[in-house]
């Protein structure tokens, strides 16, 4: 039986960027991982190729309905779903092809096939062709997530699907249903909108991207419906049925009760995700999880059996590949004796759909419940040169800043480019910048950046282009 200093089960961004780290620190590694090629979710079935679909999606959307404003014209333009989706499996597979390479490069084991503990310290592994065990001074659970659904709602994979299965779709949906207001029901809907289908969004929520600061959704929402989608907030789901070829959902207002029906060739539920602990053997290792299913851990990551540690989605906060990255690491240098620590306030949530949507820290809702006195400045998109200069008018930068410290609360961002910008805000946050700090640095002009700039100086009772 080989014996390592850490296994890590799984090989998400939070797997293979702890083992990677592990490996750096000088520790002896295996990884395990489930499927037959290295990334997780998020570069097989998640975060990769939405934004490769997206990024095609885009420049489709953009030739079809807005190159003419730049004026440059076009004969006939097709769309060929075959090859965007051929392009979106060679991302995926150069991306996780990298992974693999990293693996070699810093002389992590990986075993391929189903990971479970056998007992506190040994992890069965069962591959294609045959069953192994390996020995684990420390061993981190890093299993990840899978898509969740609603009571008496099946995923059967043909009409009734989840983001895995919307990823790899062979034919383009005349009409699709989507059940779910939040990041990747919105993402997706976004995607195949623009590549032409109907759209219609449906939301238990009054609002979409609910847990985010609730002007951003009502702004994305404003573009959204622009495009073509058609939203019904404030409906919950009461029965999908299909018969092969096309599906039916029911839903009711929860305010009047009355009761809609909306059709479609695909309904995608997308309402969430739920921690990836099936048939692990917890119990073996005397793991244990909390009252949602999650693995349960402390301020270090340790699981009750203390050698034992878990990170990303298979524990509680939110559900994000960067975050588990972070924990990854985190783990990694605890176990060597070192003191990391992660701010969960500064983990910055991106919805990637245009305009993108991106936020740090509290909610003007937060901080109004909280009692706390607070400040507000925005900056409207259409407001900035570079904006206009892209022909970009939709969203803004609003900064949340303490009423009498002036420190930066919280950034929320809707625009061009704000999965990028958001960046800023974060980096403030971390060193207790001020707004008025942030509004007396230089930013290069025309960019997008300048709009945190403005924001920033009207948050603190500076001049701004605004004022």
């Amino acid at each position: 039986m080989k014996e390592f200093d850490v296994i890590v089960i799984g090989s998400g961004p939070g797997g293979y960027i702890c083992a990677i780290r592990c490996a750096q620190l000088g520790m002896k590694v295996a990884i395990v991982e489930k499927y037959k090629t290295l990334g997780g979710t998020c570069l097989n079935v998640g975060c990769i190729p939405s934004k490769a679909w997206l990024d095609s999606s885009e420049k489709y959307h953009e030739l079809m309905h807005s190159f003419k404003d730049h004026g440059i014209g076009a004969g006939e333009v097709k769309l060929d779903f075959g090859i965007m989706s051929s392009r979106v499996k060679k991302v995926v597979s150069d991306v996780t092809g990298g992974v693999a390479f990293l693996m070699k490069k810093n002389k992590i084991e990986v075993f391929y096939g189903h990971g479970s503990f056998k007992d506190a310290n040994t992890v069965s592994v069962k591959g294609s062709s045959e069953t192994v065990e390996i020995k684990g001074a420390k061993i981190v659970i890093a299993t990840g997530s899978k898509p969740s659904t609603l009571p008496g709602v099946v995923i059967d994979k043909e009409r009734v699907i989840s983001s895995t299965e919307a990823l790899v779709l062979k034919e383009l949906p005349k009409k699709l249903v989507v059940i779910g207001g939040g990041v990747i029901g919105l993402e997706l809907s976004s995607v195949f909108r623009r590549l032409g289908s109907e759209v219609t969004v449906i939301e238990f929520a009054d609002s979409i991207i609910s847990t985010m600061d609730l002007e951003l959704g009502k702004g994305l929402m404003r573009t959204l419906k622009r495009d073509g989608i058609e939203f019904l907030l404030g409906h919950g789901v009461t029965s999908v049925k299909s018969d092969g070829k096309k599906v039916t959902v029911k839903a009711t207002d929860k305010n009047t009760k009355a009761e809609v029906e909306v059709s479609g060739d695909y309904c995608l539920v997308a309402v969430g995700r739920k921690p990836y602990t099936d048939s692990l053997g917890l119990d073996k290792a005397g793991v244990k999880l909390d009252d949602r299913g999650r693995v349960d851990t402390n301020a270090h990551l340790q699981t009750n059996v203390p050698h034992i540690y878990a990170i990303g989605d298979v524990i509680k906060g939110a559900m994000l590949a960067h975050k588990a990255e972070e924990e990854g690491v985190l783990v990694a240098e605890y176990m060597t004796g070192q003191k990391p620590h992660i701010d969960y306030n500064l983990i910055p949530g991106v919805v990637y759909t245009w305009p993108e949507v991106a936020s740090v820290g509290k909610t003007e809702e937060q901080l109004k419940a909280e009692g706390r006195e607070y400040k507000s400045g925005s900056f409207a998109t259409k407001a900035s040169g570079r904006a206009r200069a892209s022909n970009e008018s939709d969203g803004f930068v609003k900064v949340l800043a303490d009423k009498k410290t002036d420190e930066i609360l919280g950034v929320h961002m809707i625009g061009p480019r704000c999965a990028d910008l958001i960046s800023e805000a974060v980096v403030a946050m971390e060193f207790k910048a001020a707004a008025e700090d942030i509004g007396r640095i230089s930013h290069a002009h025309p960019t997008y950046s300048e709009s945190m700039k403005e924001a920033c100086l009207a948050a603190s009772d500076k001049r701004s282009l605004n004022s």
